[in-house]
């Protein structure tokens, strides 16, 4: 039963989101440099219906800590591929992630990624990286908020791994707050072993303290940066177990 189950999941899932993909892409001649709309159709349509058809309950709090009307770099631990969708849905703002490069041969995904600005990387390769951090530093100094999961990579055991460094170098580079943000339950609902083998659940998104690149108007050194978010994140974590 659970197969079948998760059968007819897999297909409601990728009919939802090749829908959803090609209307956005309809869209996004309309929609502006930024692309506005295409990403808030992603918010407010697409993951939440992925979140429905999973059987999964997202419960939000924290937001009261972030401030708005400001770009922001938002750090996540990963522990499933529904992070992405519980992120778009608790985040009020147009957002963009970074991915893995290989996410561009993806079809809808791709496509819908490349034309709303996500940005990509060769994970292990130094001289990609310098790349993303000058991308990522200009996509936030334009007043843009981004996503990315430091750990580089998603967790099995439910630990969160040591944040990569140079990830948040971009934010000290704009000038612009790093928001650590715990997700809870998404590798129960999702786990990363297995062909989706989806089972209901509540996934919880919590918003950390904002951490300030700006130390008495120097720069915080990317690693003291890395450790303080991964250390909120693993602290709030405790707390929703």
């Amino acid at each position: 039963m659970w197969r079948l189950y998760n059968t007819i999941q897999f297909a409601f899932t990728l009919a939802w989101t090749a829908g959803w993909i090609t209307l956005a892409l309809l869209m996004r001649p309309f929609s502006g440099p930024q692309a506005r709309l295409p990403l808030r159709m992603a918010a407010r349509c697409w993951a939440p219906g992925l979140l429905w058809g999973a059987g999964a309950r997202l419960q939000v709090d924290g937001q009261e800590r972030v401030d708005w009307s400001r770009p922001c770099l938002f750090v996540a631990n990963h522990q499933s591929v529904i992070d992405i969708c519980a992120l778009f849905r608790a985040i009020p703002v147009p957002l963009r992630f970074l991915l893995k490069e290989e996410m561009k041969q993806v079809p809808f995904v791709g496509w819908y990624a490349r034309a709303t600005g996500m940005l990509f990387i060769v994970r292990d390769n130094a001289r990609a990286g310098a790349l993303f951090r000058r991308e990522a530093a200009a996509l936030l100094a334009r007043g843009q908020s981004l996503c990315l999961f430091p750990e580089g990579t998603r967790s099995r055991s439910g630990e969160v791994a040591p944040f990569k460094a140079g990830s948040l170098q971009a934010a000290i580079d704009a000038g612009v707050a790093v928001v650590p943000v715990a997700l809870h339950g998404a590798g129960r609902v999702l786990p990363v072993d297995g062909f989706f083998r989806v089972r209901p659940g509540t996934i919880r998104v919590r918003f950390g303290t904002p951490l300030p690149v700006r130390d008495e108007g120097r720069p915080v050194a990317r690693q003291a940066l890395a450790d303080r978010a991964q250390a909120q994140v693993t602290a709030m974590l405790r707390d929703l177990e």
